[in-house]
């Protein structure tokens, strides 16, 4: 018997893998494609997500290996008619290390994790996708396509939008499907263009795009995105509103609908719902992946710690979250909105009504110091003699700050008040017992 099945090995999948890896949970994590996704899908990490890649050791290559976003540069045939940012660089601070979006193609991202996972004793089981779901009050049994029977104490769906599991136990996914929205994406090769730019061609002002080409960092690759309108062959699309670009290969292709949809359960007994299996968005402001990271690095240190209660709090927390980025993703795409910034780096997210929040400045996101946070402990800004046991690592107090300050592992204040008050809230939660000895 595993402790956890994850199920799926996109972003979401690595990222909790890696995180229970980290805290020595037994954990398979399985996957009914034959092998890494091709093809290019995502590309945008948002700042919020950067701090948790920081988290789990992975940050150094992302950003050697990712790049800024380019200025955009609209055309008119040859003749440049406009040109502009997504959103202005910004500079580190010791609130927000890394301010800015990361373009990194999503297999390039995935592969980074991979290898994270790697270190950590872990690996992806391809061609093993979950075909049935029994649960009871003790576990899990999850059949897979290889006919092999997996028990699990729990098991995580985070086998995207389609999710078998989560078609398997019957939970409604709310919301619409934008039949008449349909893209085609393709990863191209042209020697016609610069890498400086992300070119495009439509009117900006009218807010109507024909089709993009977006160069990939690190690569000699373009991701070219267009409205489908009868026409799904890249070099055609291309052809007519740039007919002087060449594209010498077409690498890979797909075609989407846009969807707008949030599961109605993100908790079914002990069966949890992750990533695109969870909420799918429309493309527009990068959420996507960034929000499926997110739940996973909030579920890997609760599925550590256990406990119902505190098991629950990913429903309630995640929830909630969804449904604000979903709101948000649909409005600029309704809007056709290509700006970015503040309401897009998933800064500004937290629990503040979660039961895990206590104190006036609970499920706030605690800025900067990273330095001390990084690890899987809880970090406890206080000045105390007193020790809390191994999940706990106290350091001096915050300046200007009153009472202590208890950080989750995930980087939001869980507890903000007197010490007295901390010790019932670590006990309330199962977190650590206090000791009556000095440290």
């Amino acid at each position: 018997m595993t402790n956890v099945l994850i199920v799926g090995s996109g972003p979401t999948g690595l990222t909790l893998g890696i995180e229970l890896a980290r805290r020595g949970v037994a954990f398979r994590i399985v996957e009914r494609s034959s092998g890494p996704a091709e093809g290019v899908r995502g590309k945008g990490l948002q700042p919020r997500t950067l701090e948790v890649f920081d988290d789990l050791g992975v940050i150094d290559e992302i950003l050697a290996t990712g790049g800024a976003y380019p200025p955009l540069r609209s055309y008119q045939g040859q003749q440049v008619v406009w040109q502009g940012r997504m959103d202005e660089p910004r500079e580190p601070s010791p609130e927000v290390p890394y301010p800015n979006l990361v373009m990194q193609p999503q297999w390039r991202t995935e592969r980074i994790l991979r290898d994270r996972l790697a270190e950590l004793g872990g690996h992806v089981e391809y061609g093993a996708g979950v075909t049935a779901v029994e649960q009871d009050a003790e576990g899990v049994t999850a059949t897979l396509a290889t006919g092999e029977r997996v028990r699990c104490a729990h098991l995580v769906a985070a086998d995207g939008g389609r999710s078998t599991v989560r078609k398997l136990l019957g939970v409604g996914f709310l919301g619409d499907t934008y039949e008449s929205d349909r893209a085609v994406l393709a990863d191209v090769r042209t020697r016609d263009l610069d890498r400086d730019h992300w070119h495009l061609w439509g009117d900006m002002a009218a807010k109507v795009l024909h089709v993009s080409l977006c160069p990939l960092p690190g690569t000699d690759v373009f991701q070219l995105v267009a409205p489908y309108t009868g026409e799904d062959d890249p070099r055609r699309i291309l052809a007519g509103h740039a007919p002087h670009v060449t594209l010498d290969e077409v690498i890979w292709r797909s075609e989407y609908r846009v969807n707008v949809r949030m599961a109605e359960r993100f908790r079914i007994g002990r069966v949890f719902l992750a990533g695109d299996a969870a909420h799918v968005h429309s493309p527009a402001g990068g959420q996507g992946l960034n929000t499926g990271v997110q739940d996973a690095y909030n579920l890997g240190w609760k599925l550590a710690l256990g406990g119902e209660r505190l098991l629950d709090t990913y429903e309630h927390e995640r929830m909630e979250v969804a449904a604000d980025v979903l709101g948000l993703s649909t409005r600029l795409y309704r809007e056709r909105e290509h700006r970015r910034g503040g309401e897009t780096d998933q800064l500004a997210i937290g629990y503040a009504d979660s039961p895990l929040s206590e104190g006036e400045r609970g499920g706030e996101r605690l800025g900067g110091h990273l330095d001390a946070q990084r690890g899987t402990h809880f970090t406890l800004f206080a000045a105390t003699d007193r020790a809390y046991g191994d999940a706990v690592r106290v350091h001096p107090p915050l300046d200007g700050q009153e009472g202590v300050v208890l950080v989750r592992p995930d980087g939001y204040i869980g507890y903000h008040g007197d010490e007295r008050g901390l010790s019932a809230y670590l006990s309330g939660w199962g977190i650590a017992a206090p000791l009556s000895s000095a440290r």
